[in-house]
C-alpha cells in the first residue's frame, strides 16, 4: 500500500534546520575564551567540576594500579601484574585527556595530591593479596563505569565534545572491569 502524503502533517509546518545567527555573532567576541562559546551557558563550571572529580578518580586509580603492579606476588602474579601496569598507563591517558578538556573549557585541572582522595570516586588500596588487589580494582572500575555513565547522562547535549570523550573512556573502563572479573578466582 502506498502512503498518502497528503494525509501526513502539512509540509508547510516543517521547520527548517537553520543556524542561530546570534550565536554565530556572539562567537566573534570574547576570543580569550578559546573554544568556549556563549552557547555553553551556565553548565561550563559544573562540567569542569565533574571533570576534576573524574581526574582525581583516574589519578587515584593510576596510583592504586602502580602499587599493585609493584607489590603483586604469587604464581599467577606476573601476568596479572603486567595487566595492572597496562591499566595504570591507560588510566594515566584518561587523566591526561580529562585535564586537557578542563583547560579547553577554561578551567584549572586540580592535580593537588591533598585533594585527590577527597574528590575521587574510587578508593586507594594497599592490599597485599593478589585476589584482594583484583577485587579492589574491579570495585574501582565498576565505580568508574557508573560515574561515567551518570556524567554522560548529566551532560547530555550540553557539551557534546566532553560527552564523546567520556563515552570513549567509559568503553575502556568497561573493558577493564571485564578483564578483572575474568581474573577473580585465578
Amino acid at each position: 500500500m502506498k502512503a498518502d502524503v497528503s494525509s501526513s502533517p502539512k509540509a508547510s509546518e516543517h521547520k527548517h534546520l537553520v543556524l542561530d545567527q546570534s550565536g554565530l555573532d556572539a562567537a566573534r567576541n570574547s576570543l580569550d575564551e578559546g573554544a568556549v562559546t556563549p552557547s555553553y551557558g551556565p553548565w561550563r563550571d559544573d562540567v569542569v567540576k565533574l571533570l576534576n572529580d573524574a581526574l582525581a578518580t583516574e589519578l587515584v586509580c593510576v596510583l592504586r594500579y602502580k602499587r599493585h603492579y609493584f607489590t603483586a606476588n604469587g604464581v599467577e602474579s606476573p601476568a596479572i601484574a603486567d595487566e595492572f601496569l597496562v591499566h595504570a598507563n591507560e588510566e594515566s591517558g584518561h587523566a591526561d585527556r580529562i585535564a586537557e578538556r578542563i583547560v579547553q573549557l577554561g578551567g584549572e585541572p586540580d592535580f593537588a595530591p591533598s585533594h585527590l582522595l577527597e574528590r575521587s570516586h574510587a578508593a586507594y588500596d594497599e592490599s597485599t593479596d593478589l585476589q584482594a588487589m583484583v577485587r579492589a580494582n574491579l570495585i574501582a572500575e565498576r565505580i568508574a563505569v557508573e560515574s561515567y555513565r551518570q556524567m554522560i547522562v548529566l551532560i547530555g547535549d550540553k557539551d557534546p565534545t566532553t560527552r564523546r570523550m567520556l563515552e570513549d573512556i567509559l568503553s575502556d573502563e568497561e573493558e577493564h572491569a571485564d578483564e578483572l572479573k575474568d581474573w577473580l578466582g585465578h
